[in-house]
């Protein structure tokens, strides 16, 4: 490959394997936040465990995601000056408010949450883990801006051969975004709920002595994952309403290959959440001939996600920003094949290891349970296991 497909397919690379962290942070974030909430209101114990086991996964997930993510920050200015330097004014606006904002702020309410356990009253604990959630949706907001941007260059003008940002508005109300980021909530919701669908199944096939809990949570995650398809398809077939003509015509098959697959099989999936899990959500803990097929679906949304990413970014080729600046005339100059392959192996292997990371911590955490939890340890329960015992 010459070195513009080296630095795509680094990006591309590197962008989906951030992306799996997101989607699974943005569908538990409310998921824990309710489950605290329960606990506060009610005070029973079998509410506060849920919210300290799945809270555990969360805080784990979103931890190793944090390094991927700035990742993404290098890119710009590695492979891509060329966008930065002719809209960097208009694009970096949504993306410094992501990072000043939103990401400072989530991660400092998550601290307090960790740590404000037995130390913060019962009704600022419970209002952190809120604030993250809004937060962590505000983040996700702001890169959709800054994304539909490069979709649909709304709300700034060509001057002096740099773009500039004249209507504020229009950069938020773009017709690229209002149906796409509500897409991303309803994929987050899905792929979390999922994920509690296949941890619960699991254990319930094992035959793990906390039948009660997960079969709680194994309904919580029908009930969300039915939620979460529910809007992703909605809010995805209303997305073709603002795509520009020629996205996915038959000049761009690239695009329209992962579309088909994310359309064909999104849709199959959907009919068995609402039509065969939802109906039956009251029986699945108790029917074990269908736990092995509920843990095979649970990477089923993350492949959806990525497909879906893949079909938008490809869709805009060659364009970096829509009729504005090609994907060439962006690209730094200077680069070599030889260094874009280097730092294409070299972030590659990094987030990859995370990923991997990521999903041994957390299936450690699934198969011990909710027993010597980490997060809230030393609040009052003197059962728990010193911190890090994973």
């Amino acid at each position: 490959m010459d070195v513009l497909d080296l630095a795509r397919t680094q990006f591309a690379v590197t962008g989906s394997l951030h992306f799996l962290f997101v989607v699974l942070t943005l569908g538990l974030a409310p998921l824990v936040a309710i489950m605290h909430t329960r606990w506060a209101l009610s005070g029973k114990p079998p509410h506060e465990s849920m919210t300290r086991f799945w809270g555990q996964i969360y805080v784990t997930n979103y931890a190793v995601g944090i390094v991927t993510g700035l990742v993404m920050e290098f890119q710009f200015g590695l492979a891509w000056s060329g966008l930065s330097h002719y809209a960097g004014d208009v694009f970096g606006a949504p993306l410094a408010m992501e990072t000043l904002v939103a990401f400072f702020l989530e991660s400092t309410f998550l601290g307090l949450w960790i740590f404000g356990w037995g130390r913060l009253p019962k009704w600022a604990h419970l209002a952190c883990i809120w604030l993250v959630t809004l937060t962590a949706y505000a983040s996700a907001f702001f890169v959709m801006v800054a994304n539909s941007f490069l979709q649909n260059p709304a709300g700034a003008v060509v001057s002096d051969g740099r773009m500039r940002l004249t209507d504020f508005g229009a950069l938020l109300t773009n017709k690229s975004l209002v149906f796409a980021f509500p897409h991303v909530i309803g994929a987050g919701l899905f792929t979390g709920g999922m994920v509690l669908v296949g941890a619960s199944a699991y254990r319930l096939w094992r035959r793990a002595e906390e039948t009660d809990f997960f079969a709680r949570s194994l309904r919580t995650g029908v009930a969300t994952a039915a939620v979460g398809i529910f809007l992703t398809m909605g809010f995805g077939y209303a997305q073709f309403a603002g795509v520009q003509e020629g996205k996915f015509g038959a000049h761009n098959p690239a695009a329209a290959v992962p579309l088909g697959f994310m359309i064909e099989f999104g849709q199959l999936l959907a009919l068995v959440v609402l039509l065969v899990m939802l109906p039956m959500i009251g029986i699945l803990p108790r029917a074990r001939w269908t736990h092995p097929i509920l843990i095979a679906m649970t990477p089923l949304p993350f492949v959806l996600a990525i497909l879906g990413w893949m079909a938008r970014e490809i869709g805009r080729q060659p364009w970096m920003i829509w009729e504005r600046l090609t994907v060439a005339d962006a690209l730094s100059p200077g680069l070599t094949a030889g260094m874009v392959t280097a730092s294409l192996i070299g972030f590659a292997g990094v987030l990859g290891l995370l990923a991997i990371v990521d999903y041994v911590l957390i299936a450690r955490m699934i198969r011990r349970g909710p027993h010597a939890l980490d997060l809230g340890a030393g609040s009052g329960d003197e059962t728990r296991a010193p911190a890090l015992s994973y």
